[in-house]
């Protein structure tokens, strides 16, 4: 089977997903004006979302990377959070806005906010495409949301299942024989 004969259902086609992204783009330009904007896109599934939303937002940024663990190559958070790549700016007295590509369990997430927290941003805000509320296991909620997705596993524009599918142009629930054993 190929990339494509393994997603069971497109939730957002790339017409979609683009048109979510501008809208999030001119929400977060009108909000960050006249401040100093770092967006931190949260790798690896970030990495598409962030590249399109730096360019539909219309003030001045900057933008770092951040690499997290705590899924492994399962398909549940293991609730155990590393950071595999820290940050090269500092965050003091910046308006940090953390790019997410979904919102699941709340658990990483969390873990990264108190911790980009303690290194005196003078704001702190969460953009995520895809929000899960169903899974939250942690009081936490994105200041900007793309869109809210059904709790099945989600793969296309830049997630993941074990390391594929993040390069689909949509996204997609994943059938379920493929990760079920």
């Amino acid at each position: 089977m190929g990339l494509h004969e393994d997603v069971g259902e497109i939730l957002f086609s790339a017409e979609q997903i683009a048109d979510i992204v501008l809208r999030l783009g001119k929400q977060i330009s009108c909000d960050y004006k006249s401040k100093d904007l770092v967006m931190i896109s949260v790798l690896k599934g970030s990495l598409m979302f962030m590249a399109d939303l730096m360019r539909a937002v219309t003030v001045p940024c900057s933008i770092d990377f951040l690499s997290v663990s705590s899924y492994g190559s399962g398909t549940a958070t293991t609730g155990e959070v590393r950071i595999l790549k820290d940050l090269e700016m500092t965050l003091k007295g910046k308006d940090v806005l953390v790019v997410e590509d979904i919102l699941d369990s709340g658990m990483t997430l969390s873990f990264l906010l108190k911790n980009l927290t303690s290194r005196h941003p003078r704001s702190i805000r969460l953009c995520t495409l895809l929000d899960k509320p169903e899974r939250r296991r942690v009081d936490i909620k994105a200041d900007y949301v793309g869109a809210e997705v059904p709790d099945k596993f989600i793969v296309g524009y830049g997630l993941d299942y074990a390391e594929k599918y993040r390069n689909l142009p949509y996204i997609g629930i994943l059938k379920p024989e493929i990760y079920e054993d």
